[in-house]
């Protein structure tokens, strides 16, 4: 039995299957009391089917850039763990990344066929570390960081913003400086060479992206049509990830 037959066992489906099912039913559960709270609050019942309509076709497009995630990752690492990585906390960009970073200091690559036994347990595991310390940060802090917000919050408004907001768009600003550089230097350090199926490529889907977001923006701000705002990041990652396979083939 090879390793991507071991990997795609139904023992594997059955393990990952059971902790997305909890993962699902815990989402209604808080759906249908936030659904409760809103009513006890008094709030408009109109606004907030609007919100979960908002919310759901927000999520429906992203979803389709996972799954295909999932369909890239499942030639080396099988379908389960992929499945369940970008199911619960993972995010699309990051564990592709983090695999392949492991995978090349195991000394293979991510390409069908290459996976071992050894190396697949060191890829997974660092895929979940370096992941979780969202989750213990927020549940050492977060409380604290709320109980401030309550009491500085008005204060912070009229100065236009906390320090939440800016430290996420600090965060979100450095975030991207630091994938795109990583590509400059890529094409520096390549000579420069004008080869849009080689490190031009993320950076032409960079432009791409970028432009898509751009025209969303426009549209929705200057023209009125407030609800292009719930689809303009996925529609950008779409149209990204179009330009990228139209550049690779």
């Amino acid at each position: 039995m090879s390793v991507l037959e071991q990997l795609n066992r139904g023992s594997i489906y059955l393990i990952c299957g059971l902790i997305v099912a909890f993962i699902a039913v815990v989402c209604v559960v808080f759906m249908i009391r936030a659904w409760r709270a809103g009513k006890a609050l008094g709030m408009d019942t109109t606004r907030m089917k609007r919100a979960v309509t908002a919310s759901a076709t927000f999520s429906v497009l992203p979803s389709v850039a996972i799954l295909l995630g999932v369909l890239a990752l499942s030639g080396s690492l099988g379908v389960p763990w992929p499945w369940l990585r970008l199911s619960v906390i993972g995010a699309l960009h990051y564990e592709t990344q983090v695999a392949s970073a492991a995978a090349e200091q195991m000394g293979i690559s991510l390409s069908p066929g290459q996976m071992t036994v050894a190396a697949f347990p060191s890829i997974a595991l660092l895929m979940s570390i370096c992941i979780m310390w969202g989750m213990i940060l927020s549940a050492l802090f977060n409380r604290r960081y709320l109980n401030r917000l309550q009491k500085s919050g008005d204060t912070e408004t009229r100065k236009g913003g906390g320090f939440g907001d800016r430290a996420m768009t600090a965060m979100f600003i450095g975030m991207v400086s630091a994938y795109i550089g990583s590509y400059v230097g890529d094409f520096i350090s390549g000579n420069g060479r004008f080869t849009f199926s080689g490190t031009w490529t993320p950076l032409a889907v960079v432009a791409a992206a970028a432009l898509a977001m751009a025209v969303f923006t426009y549209f929705s701000e200057k023209k009125g049509k407030e609800w292009l705002d719930n689809f303009s990041i996925a529609g950008s990652m779409l149209i990204g990830m179009l330009v990228a396979v139209l550049i690779g083939h």
